[in-house]
C-alpha cells in the first residue's frame, strides 16, 4: 500500500499556503531544529534516519552534510536540486507545486545544519508553476518570519533564493548546476575538490534533491529512528517513485523502500495497458539499465535493483509492453541524450552523435553488418571515461537493450523491418 508521509497532505489545494502547512504541523520541525538543536545533532539526527539522496545517487545525506569543514572561514551555502530533468521523473515538481513549504522548511533545516545562511533552490527553467510557487512559498514564509534575520529569536539568519535554470538536462549534475548558478555555461567540473569543499564561489556548498530536502522536516519531527523504522536494512524511509508507459495508472506513488516493483505495477499502477504482456522496465529514470517482466517481484531499494542488474535512480520506472520496438526505444533515448551532451568530453560529445547515427540508421531498415559491434564499441570507450554521469547515461540503456534484445537490433538489419508488430510508425 502507499505510505504518505511527503504526499499526506498532496491532496489539499490549500497546501501551498503557509497557514494550511502550519495548521497541518508545518514549520515545527524548524522551530526544534533552531531552538533546541545544534547543528551537530541535526545531522547526527538526519544520519541516523539513513535518509539518502532521492536525486539518483542515494548518498546519505547527513554523511554529506558533515563533509563541510567546521573551520572554514568562507560562507556556505545550500541548494536544493530542483532540476528535475531525468525522463519519466515527475515527483520533485509536484512537491514544489502542491507542497512548496514541505521543501522550504526541509532547506531551511539543512541549511542551519550546515552553517549557511544563504540558500538558494534551482528549479528547472521549464518549470514555470513550480518556481512560482515556490518564490510564493519563501515570500510567506518571511512574512511569518520563518526566514530572515534573527528567526524564532533564535539569532539565527537565513535568506533564500528561487533561481531558474535553462531547461538543460546536464544542470542536474550538481557542479554543472553550480556553474550554472554562478552564470557560467552548465558544464560538470572535474572533482576533487567536491562541492563540500569547495562549490558554489569556491565556497563549501551542499546539493541536496527536492524529495530529499522535503523528507528532512519529518526526520527531525519524528526522529531519526523512526524514518530508520521504514524500509530496508540499507535503503530506509520511503521513496516516490514515478510510474509511466503502458499501465492503466501512470502517476507518482509513495511507497516504503522494499515494496515489490510488482506492487507498484500491478496495485498501484492497475496493471499492464488492455492486458498486453510486460516486455522491459526502466526502474529508475531512461539512464537505467532494463529489467524484464520475470524481475518484476524485485523490492523496490537500491541494494535489490543493484542486483538485479539495473539502479533505483530516480525512481522514475517506465513499462513497455509488448507491443513496444526496443530498437525504437533506444534510437529515441540516445536522440535525448545527444542533445543534451554538453560538449565537454570528447567521448560524450562525439561518441554520442556516432550513436545516434548508426542507431537511427538501424531503426530506419538501413544497417549494416557489423554495426552491432560498433556500437559495442563506443559505448565500451563512453562509459566510465566521462567527467560527468550524462556519458555513463548515455550508454548504460543501449548496452542493457543490446544484452536483452539483440535480436530485435539484428532483424532490422537483416531484413529492414521491424520484428516486432509495433504500434510505433517504422519510419
Amino acid at each position: 500500500m502507499e505510505k504518505r508521509i511527503l504526499f499526506k497532505y498532496i491532496d489539499d489545494p490549500d497546501q501551498i499556503h503557509i497557514d494550511t502547512y502550519i495548521k497541518h504541523g508545518g514549520y515545527r520541525a524548524w522551530e526544534k531544529a533552531l531552538k533546541s538543536m545544534q547543528p551537530a545533532q541535526v545531522i547526527d539526527e538526519a544520519k541516523k534516519s539513513g535518509l539518502r539522496g532521492r536525486g539518483g545517487a542515494g548518498f546519505p545525506a547527513g554523511m554529506k552534510w558533515s563533509f563541510v569543514p567546521k573551520d572554514s572561514p568562507k560562507p556556505r551555502y545550500l541548494i536544493c536540486n530542483a532540476d528535475e530533468s531525468e525522463p519519466g521523473t515527475c515527483k520533485d515538481r509536484v512537491l514544489m507545486e502542491q507542497d512548496p513549504h514541505g521543501v522550504v522548511e526541509g532547506m531551511a533545516i539543512a541549511a542551519y545544519a550546515i552553517g549557511s545562511h544563504l540558500a538558494f533552490c534551482y528549479v528547472r527553467g521549464e518549470f514555470v508553476k513550480p518556481a512560482t510557487l515556490m518564490e510564493q512559498a519563501i515570500r510567506e514564509a518571511y512574512d511569518k518570519k520563518m526566514l530572515g534575520r534573527n528567526i524564532f529569536g533564535t539569532g539565527y539568519d537565513l535568506d533564500m533564493v528561487v533561481h531558474t535554470g535553462g531547461g538543460a538536462y546536464i544542470c542536474g549534475e550538481e557542479t554543472a548546476l553550480l556553474n550554472s548558478l554562478e552564470g557560467e555555461r552548465g558544464m560538470s567540473r572535474i572533482r576533487p575538490p567536491f562541492p563540500a569543499i569547495e562549490g558554489l564561489y569556491a565556497c563549501p556548498t551542499v546539493v541536496n534533491n527536492v524529495e530529499t530536502l522535503a523528507a528532512v522536516p519529518h526526520v527531525i519531527n519524528n526522529g531519526g529512528d523512526w524514518y530508520a523504522s521504514m524500509g530496508t536494512e540499507k535503503s530506509k524511509g520511503t521513496k516516490i517513485f514515478s510510474l509511466s508507459g503502458h499501465v492503466k495508472k501512470p502517476g507518482n506513488y509513495e511507497v516504503e523502500m522494499g515494496t515489490p516493483l510488482s506492487y507498484l505495477i500491478n496495485e498501484l499502477g492497475g496493471g499492464p495497458l488492455d492486458g498486453h504482456k510486460i516486455k522491459a522496465i526502466i526502474p529508475g529514470g531512461s539512464s537505467t539499465p532494463f529489467l524484464l517482466p520475470e524481475q518484476i517481484d524485485v523490492p523496490l531499494d537500491y541494494e535489490s535493483i543493484a542486483a538485479a542488474g539495473s539502479m533505483l535512480g530516480s525512481g522514475a520506472v517506465i513499462v513497455m509492453d509488448e507491443r513496444t520496438c526496443m530498437v525504437w526505444v533506444i534510437e529515441r533515448l540516445i536522440h535525448f541524450y545527444r542533445h543534451e551532451s554538453c560538449g565537454k568530453c570528447t567521448p560524450c560529445r562525439e561518441g554520442t552523435g556516432w550513436l545516434e547515427q548508426m542507431i537511427s540508421r538501424i531503426e530506419k531498415g538501413e544497417g549494416k553488418p557489423g554495426d552491432l559491434e560498433k556500437i559495442d564499441s563506443i559505448c565500451d570507450n563512453i562509459l566510465g571515461r566521462t567527467i560527468c554521469p550524462l556519458g555513463d547515461a548515455a550508454v548504460m540503456p543501449i548496452q542493457s537493450a543490446l544484452k536483452l534484445f539483440r535480436d530485435e537490433f539484428q532483424y532490422h538489419i537483416d531484413h529492414k523491418k521491424c520484428l516486432v508488430k509495433s504500434e510505433f510508425e517504422f519510419k
